[in-house]
Order: C-alpha cells, then structure tokens, then sequence
C-alpha cells in the first residue's frame, strides 16, 4: 500500500513534530498548534483508511481545538452519516500518530509506520486494504475553523492523503464544526453539488415552515432582543449568513464577532468563558433580552439573561434539555403521539442534580445518565428513544429522531402539532451539536410556548455548583467507573471523597479524568454557595494530595 521512499520523503516534509505521545480521544486529537503537524499527517491516512474500509464512502475532517485558546488546534473524523468517527477506530488513529512521531531519522519513521501498517492490514484495517487492492479511491470532505494555523495543518493532512492514496477531496475552506458534519452528511447521501449554501437553505425553510405553523412573523413573541456572542470564531460570519435572510434578524446584535482577528478567539467570551465564568461574555449589556454565547467552532450554545435583581441568569445545556423536554412532551400529547412515540434525556455527571429531578418528577420525562462525551450521549439517544434529546451542561447537543417516528408522524392524519413535530426533526441537526441550529429551535421552542426567558429560568432552581480543574502529572492513574460518577483508583480517593460529601447539605461531588490535557476535572454540587466552595476546595485537595502519593 505505501513505500518506504514515498512516505520518507513526505515525514520529512510534513512531520517536524517527532518524540511525542498522542490520543485521539472524545475531542480527537488536540493540543499546542506547534506541535500537530506529525497528528494531521496521520489523521489524513487514518480517514482514507476509514473511507476506504466503507468501499469509499466520503469521511468527514474537521481542523479544530473548538472552545480552547487561540494557540490550539486539532482534529477529528467524522462518519459519512455526521457521526463521530467509531470508538473502534480511535486506537488506530492514536498508534498511527505515536508511530509516526517516534524518535529517528524519516526513514527509520517510515520503517516503523510500514511494519505498522503490515501488521493492522492482517487485522483490523482488513477490509481498507481490500477495496484499495481492488481499485476504490478515498473521497474526503474538510475544512476548519478561523485558527491562524488551520492553513498549515490542514496542508499536512491534504498532503499524506493525495500522495498516499490519490484521495478525491472536497476543501469546504472555512466552515463551522456542526457545518462540517452536515455536509458530509448530505455529501454521503447523493446530494448532488454540495455547497455551504445548502445548509443555511435547509435550516431556514425549516423555520419558516415552524413560523408559518405558529403565526411568528418578523418577531420573537417572547423576548425583546437576542445578543449573540459568536466568541471570535468562525460562527461569526456563519450565523450572520444564514440571519442575513431571516425574518426576525431586526432584533438580532452581535458582540464579539471578529473572527478575523484570530488571537481574540475565546478571549473573555463563547460558551466555556459563561458557563465557566458564571458571568456575562465581554461587550454584553442588554438588561432587557435574550443573550445567547457559541464556542469557537460553535458547536456548543448556551442562552442568559438579566433577572429582576439585575443579577446574571445562565440558561445552560440542562436548561436547553428542560425546555426541550417542556415542548415535545406538550406538543405529543397535543398530537395524541405520548404513547406511541418515547421521549426522553440523556445526561453525564455532570447535570445539575435539580434538572435531573424536574424532568423525572416535574415533567415525567424518563432520564438516562452516560459518560462524558458526545459519542455517549449520542449513541444513548439513538438507540433509547423515539426523540432523543441531548445536551451536556455545557450546552453541547442535539435532539435524535428515530425512523419510527417518521413512520408514526407520516401514517398521521395532518395537525398543526404533528406538523411542528415533523418541522422540528428538520429544523435541529441531528449529526452533532449545532449552537445555530439550536439556537432556532430554542427561540421557536420559547414562541410556541410563549416562554419568556424569565419563565424558562424559573422552571426549577439550581443546585449551586462548580467546576474546577486540578493539573496532574498523569491524568491516565484516575479511572472511573458508574458513568464517571465514582472513581476506582487511585484506591481509597472515592472513599475519602464520600466522606468529604457527607458533611455537605444535598453535596454530590465526583472527580473524571479530562479528555483533552494532563488535567482532573472536578465537579461539586450543595445547598448553598458557602457550602459549594467549601467541598470543591475540599476535593481539591485530596486529588492534589493522592497525584503527590
């Protein structure tokens, strides 16, 4: 399949980076810019290898470090149908980049990535290795972010992938990640000239088919005015595109929108800042609306406002679950559906204990708690419920609908409540979270409700809580396992954990490894926020002390 000349000759072009260890993880690969070259070259062979094992079905690659400081970057891969890249294959992607990035010589590289090679074509890279003998060709779909270095990276990947394997591919250029996702999707179905125009089509007629249902017009019943805080980043001039055709734009101001000025990107705003910070993005001061705050590769939403005390309200993930939840439950009852159709969440850990308790108790609505990461949300929600809904707290998701319930919306006889279901499934991008995509399905969620965003925020009351981050010589040592809500080692950390917890009115708190840097992520929750403060430091502590052991 590869000469040892050839890709010699390409690591010594493409793969400045060598003597590191890498892991594709929930995020793919990621890290310091600087030090990616060597990860992208992989990660180019690895999709071909991934289009080639499904006969040639276009593979999606995504250059990206979303919500992270400028100086990142990173990759992943997705599936022809807009998934993430199968948890099978992530192993593979991680030996590729750690062979190729050994100490040596480019040859000796070479050498080693070959025996590589020879040693997974008689294994799992069984059936790529058929369909390349017999003549099929790689089809790829990419693009990246607004980062300063997606040029460059992306160059490596193009490089290993057309020298390599004569790969066909589609540069979208500058695209969101949800973007991404949906147009390898559409690529994959047959859609003929793909084009990013595509996508902003499909998402307003989509709209305008909910608006025209609900008599919304040219503006949002139920708030005064919407701020989005793009971060910086590229959903910037992507969601100004798609508003530039949208009734209700009249009502729409934009902070933080200066994508071009890549050092910005994250700085003091996006989603990770305000649901971290707790706190409004630069440059916001609308008393009065609804604001809404993307990551860098908008991918993750989060919505806020200002109460009657003039204090900061945080509409995070659980909130856009709750009010998702809220809507499709009313709306299947309306169409006489709720026992024909399931409905139900998908949470981590990390959900506030106060949503959990009014979806289950409020609401009625069934609840399903998984590990961290979207690959396990996702695959919950598809596979557990006719809708699906998905947000973690950090206001990552989406909303899954089975094919039963287009078969059971399509056998039934016509309504405005079976038809909103119907707009609904087009209206939210089913391949991966999307903070446009859902930002229109929470306002058109909050009109058809009449929903004030003071309403939403009401519905149940927060658990006070934090998450803090604790640096760690190897993250690796602490697993866990109860979907990351108890640890197994180190031995005896759980145990004082419990402890600690006990001392603390309605105290949960819960220590997991990150999937992006040497770093333990720890998350508490207690009645007050005295009390919270008190168990984080706490469980600070006995983490910081068992890394030191």
């Amino acid at each position: 399949m590869l000469s040892v000349h050839t890709l010699a000759k390409l690591i010594d072009q493409y793969c400045s980076n060598s003597d590191r260890h890498y892991v594709y993880g929930t995020a793919g690969f990621r890290g310091p810019a600087a030090t990616l070259d060597t990860v992208l070259f992989a990660t180019g062979i690895i999709a071909c290898l991934r289009s080639l094992a499904l006969n040639g079905d276009v593979v999606g690659v995504m250059v990206t470090a979303s919500h992270n400081p400028p100086v990142d970057n990173g990759v992943k891969v997705v599936e022809p149908d807009g998934s993430m890249m199968p948890e099978l294959w992530e192993p593979l992607a991680t030996q590729l980049a750690n062979t190729l990035a050994i100490k040596g010589s480019s040859n000796e590289r070479a050498q080693a990535t070959l025996s590589w090679f020879e040693k997974e074509l008689k294994d799992q890279l069984q059936s790529a290795n058929k369909f390349y003998n017999e003549g099929v060709v790689p089809t790829l779909v990419v693009a990246r972010d607004s980062r300063e270095s997606g040029p460059k990276l992306l160059s490596c990947l193009v490089a290993g992938a057309k020298e390599l394997f004569h790969a066909k591919i589609h540069d979208f250029g500058l695209l969101t990640t949800p973007q991404l996702h949906f147009l390898t999707s559409e690529t994959a179905k047959g859609v003929s000239n793909v084009t990013e125009l595509r996508y902003y089509r499909h998402f307003l007629q989509a709209w305008n088919h909910v608006a025209q249902l609900h008599g919304i017009g040219d503006h949002l019943p139920t708030i005064s005015s919407l701020t989005i805080d793009a971060a910086n980043g590229i959903g910037a001039p992507k969601v100004q595109e798609l508003l530039s055709q949208w009734a209700c734009r009249g009502q729409v101001h934009f902070i933080n929108n200066k994508w071009t000025n890549p050092e910005l990107l994250n700085h003091e705003c996006g989603a990770d800042f305000v649901k971290s910070n707790q706190r409004f993005p630069l440059g916001f001061n609308d008393s009065k609306g609804l604001g809404c705050s993307y990551d860098g590769d908008a991918d993750r939403v989060v919505f806020y406002y200002v109460n009657e005390s003039n204090k900061f309200c945080l509409l995070d993930g659980d909130r856009i679950s709750a009010l998702f939840a809220h809507f499709f439950s009313s709306m299947l009852k309306q169409a006489g559906l709720q026992s024909q159709l399931s409905l139900g969440i998908v949470q981590t850990a990390y959900a506030n204990g106060n949503s959990t308790e009014y979806l289950q108790k409020t609401l009625q609505v069934p609840v399903s708690c998984v590990k961290t990461g979207v690959k396990h949300l996702h695959h919950e929600a598809v596979t557990k419920y006719d809708i699906g809904i998905y947000f973690e707290a950090n206001g990552h998701g989406t909303i899954i609908f089975s094919p039963k319930f287009y078969k059971v919306v399509k056998e039934q006889e016509r309504s405005i409540a079976v038809e909103t279901l119907e707009a609904f499934s087009q209206l939210i991008n089913q391949t991966v979270g999307d903070a446009i995509s859902d930002m229109l399905g929470v306002l058109a969620a909050l009109s058809i409700s009449k929903w004030t965003p003071q309403h939403w925020g009401e519905e149940f009351t927060d658990l006070p809580n934090r998450l803090a981050k604790v640096i760690v010589p190897d993250r690796s040592v602490f697993i866990t396992t109860d979907q990351e809500r108890r640890l197994t080692k180190p031995e005896g950390l759980q145990a004082k954990i419990d402890e600690t917890v006990k001392c603390f009115q309605k105290g949960r708190s819960f220590v997991r490894a990150s999937g992006t840097e040497d770093a333990v992520r720890v998350y508490a929750e207690a009645a007050n926020v005295e009390e919270v403060e008190q168990l984080t430091k706490k469980v600070k502590n006995l983490v910081m002390n068992s890394s030191q052991n």
